[in-house]
């Protein structure tokens, strides 16, 4: 079972150490939430796990390989794909053209990429605006293509940066049921969002960081229950 493996990753910014030692996992066929309060170090391990930035200490690992180090192009050969939380689509192309433009340097075939295409636009919902510039579409329609994008080099595993921001609550199901069902084709999924709970209800598994270090982990049910994860993240209220 293919696995990205987080060990005692840290980093620091003018002296003051954001991300203290922290450690976790993701496989396959499982979706796994990274949150936790402003300031708590999520984004700058999500960022060092995408490549953005570099760690100060500590492995990452795809399998047995160390990528710590490695760029982004060369994760994404591994199968490690990334949603990022701007748009990522090509504001005067089609929908059609934005997917192919992620295939132009792939080995397939033109046919090849031509039924790719046409397969990820059906499977994410639009194949019906496949004609319409980038800059046409709803919030749920340009996050649906950035989807598209990222899966159009058949990734193992998808990191997605806040998939539910500026989409309205209709839309948010809609990529809440893609998440699901590239969960059952077998992807493994981290994603980091401040909309915990939309996120909460199609994770697996969720870690809840604090000053920089993991708080506490567990199932979506666990960490409602949790009385340290209500008390510094999720609210002494709050329910799902």
């Amino acid at each position: 079972m293919d696995r990205i493996i987080v060990e005692n990753l840290r980093k620091s910014f003018k002296r003051r150490m954001v991300v203290k030692g922290v450690s976790f996992w993701i496989e396959r066929g499982e979706v796994v939430g990274l949150l936790g309060p402003n300031g708590a170090g999520k984004t700058t391990t999500f960022y060092m796990i995408v490549g953005f930035i570099s760690a100060d200490a500590g492995r990452i690992l795809f399998n047995s390989t160390d990528i710590t180090r490695m760029p982004m192009f060369k994760r994404a050969r591994l199968g490690i794909g990334y949603l990022p939380q701007e748009s990522s689509v090509f504001r005067k192309l089609t929908i059609e053209q934005n997917i192919l433009a992620v295939l132009e340097n792939t080995k397939l075939s033109r046919k090849e990429r031509r039924e790719r295409t046409n397969r990820l636009l059906e499977e994410l919902g639009v194949n019906h605006v496949r004609k319409q510039k980038a800059y046409t579409l709803s919030g749920g329609e340009r996050r649906r293509t950035e989807i598209a994008r990222a899966l159009a080099l058949e990734p193992k595993f998808l990191l997605l940066d806040e998939p539910f921001a500026g989409i309205d609550p209709i839309a948010v199901f809609d990529i809440q049921e893609i998440i699901s069902d590239l969960r059952e084709k077998g992807l493994g999924i981290l994603i980091t969002d401040h909309n915990v709970r939309e996120t909460l209800k199609i994770t697996d598994r969720a870690y809840i960081m604090n000053e920089g270090e993991i708080l506490v982990s567990g199932s979506s049910e666990e960490l409602i229950n949790n009385e340290e994860a209500k008390r510094i993240y999720l609210g002494l209220n709050f329910t799902m």
